[in-house]
């Protein structure tokens, strides 16, 4: 079992502690529930108490790895880090990976514990319950206060009978519950009402108050909204949280992926096209990338889209060789060939290294069996393997255009290994992992592969791009290709910096709207001296 430490490394003893627990729920999907909790994190935080985040079950293409090497959603990473502490897989037990649409992955507790179907999955209900009892009774050992976030609609009538994240987390946590809508989508009064109405008497009775999300213009003109709400559900309205625009979170769905998909790309900027893939995994990748104010970022979903990049990236893949035949389908293949023949980069991440090879052998049918032709842009083999390997490392970028004291942190996450060829050469040298994850030592393992002209390359590690001086290296390096002026390094760290306090500006920016009084009341502080 992970055990959980405080900000100051050490275990939280608070046996005799009253524990109280706050849960959001949501009138729908992506309404807005993980940021709101990540926000109250903060500001029970800042109020003074020791607080955690959990959320039974996720499901996402989109997770990180602990430093003890879980697997788990990147919601609660980010409601963690509100709470200043380290993600644990306690937060989120479960964690499902769509591999189609009636199948997923499941991660239990942080290890791969099986695919199944959905009606498979359901009928596994009362064995998966017990191992989200189990990581919510830990954290209840450590922490005062436990911030809970739902999924879909509290009101899924269909789902009640095989539900492990709402309303039986509720009341196995007796938990306060605040109800979170979003104005933005319209039907505002249907979703509200309408949730409240659909919900039981004792249901009913745990809501304190509910907020409206994502509202634009006057806050005023929705005044008799407000008393409307309020009137007909018999329920406080604790605040009306505008649309703040330019968050820069990281944010575990991929919604807001829409906003970069028509980017316009320019001469002075460097342009980087990130391929949709039907299954991509972990977009947070590009995270740094798009803060940086040289950098113009599109999502592309077809070839013609490609039209002025700099440079293309592959991203990550839940089920890299049916994205790879994807691209062949809808015409990729060919425009990617023709963007490195005229002198374009073109990179890959995890799945999107795999597909720059020559061939990828599924011999233990980890995907669909068998071997699947590559795009040849590099000279690589892979060979998909059934276990699947989680770890964070630190690594020295080997790259000629980066400083060789450049280092990068991240972390893998894939079922696969790759070989090189002596015609390429590695990108990255591994200095630590799960390994030798602190000893400073080189573990003497190499990562990813690169063609000699450094313009088409690939990799295993998520956030590559997360430390700001092998990202300002490499953005300059594409800078000279364009005979642009380089950027001082320093560019790239006020980004970074300013990432750092993303978390803080929510936080203000919830309190400023929000009535944090009844919620603040419904947290019971410990009693002295325990």
């Amino acid at each position: 079992m992970v055990e959980i430490f405080s900000a100051v490394g050490q275990p939280y003893e608070t046996k005799q502690a009253m524990k109280r627990t706050l849960a959001i729920l949501g009138t729908g999907s992506d309404v807005g529930k993980s940021l709101i909790a990540a926000g109250l994190c903060r500001l029970i935080y800042r109020a003074g108490f020791k607080v955690a985040p959990f959320k039974a079950q996720n499901m996402s293409l989109n997770s990180f790895v602990t430093p003890e090497g879980g697997e788990m959603g990147r919601a609660q990473v980010l409601q963690a880090q509100a709470c200043s502490l380290a993600p644990s897989v306690l937060m989120n037990p479960i964690l499902l990976k769509p591999e189609a649409d009636c199948r997923s992955q499941v991660i239990v507790q942080g290890k791969v514990w099986e695919r199944h179907e959905a009606s498979e999955y359901f009928a596994q209900k009362s064995v998966l319950w017990k191992f989200v009892q189990s990581s919510y009774e830990e954290l209840v050992k450590i922490y005062e206060v436990i911030v809970i976030e739902g999924a879909g609609s509290a009101a899924e009538m269909n789902l009640r009978d095989r539900d492990i994240v709402n309303w039986p987390v509720v009341e196995m946590a007796d938990a306060s519950v605040i109800l979170v809508a979003d104005i933005d989508r319209g039907g505002v009064f249907a979703q509200v009402i309408g949730t409240m109405d659909l919900l039981a008497t004792n249901e009913r009775r745990r809501v304190i108050g509910i907020v409206i999300n994502k509202f634009r213009g006057d806050l005023t003109l929705f005044d008799d909204g407000i008393k409307i709400i309020e009137e007909r559900t018999g329920v406080p309205v604790l605040g009306v949280v505008p649309y703040l625009r330019n968050l820069e979170l990281d944010q575990e769905d991929s919604v807001d992926i829409e906003r970069f998909r028509m980017t316009p790309f320019g001469a002075k900027t460097v342009n980087v096209a990130v391929v949709l893939l039907p299954h991509m995994s972990n977009f947070t990748d590009f995270n740094q990338l798009v803060a940086e104010t040289d950098v113009a970022l599109r999502y592309v979903g077809s070839p013609q889209e490609l039209h002025g990049a700099d440079v293309v990236i592959l991203p990550g893949s839940k089920t890299t060789i049916e994205d790879l035949n994807y691209l062949r389908k809808v015409g990729f293949e060919q425009t990617l060939l023709a963007h490195v023949q005229r002198g374009g980069e073109i990179l890959g991440i995890c799945g999107g290294f795999q597909m720059l090879g020559n061939t990828i052998a599924d011999p233990h049918h980890v995907e669909t069996g068998g071997s699947s032709k590559g795009l040849g842009l590099l000279d690589v083999e892979t060979e998909l393997l059934p276990h699947k390997k989680t770890v964070q490392v630190c690594a020295q970028s080997l790259a000629a255009f980066a400083d060789h004291k450049c280092l990068v942190e991240g972390y893998e996450i894939h079922m696969g290994r790759t070989t090189r060829e002596k015609t390429v050469s590695p990108c990255f040298q591994i200095l630590s992992d799960e390994a030798q994850p602190s000893s400073g030592q080189s573990t003497q393992r190499e990562d990813g592969a690169m063609r000699t002209d450094g313009l088409v390359w690939g990799t295993y590690i998520h956030g590559v791009f997360d430390q700001p001086d092998f990202r300002r290296e490499w953005l300059n390096r594409v800078r000279i290709r364009k005979n642009l002026q380089t950027l001082d390094l320093k560019t790239s760290q006020a980004v970074s910096e300013r990432l750092v306090h993303a978390l803080d500006r929510w936080a203000d920016h919830v309190s400023t709207y929000l009535n944090m009084k009844p919620i603040l009341a419904s947290i019971r502080r410990l009693p002295k001296g325990s």
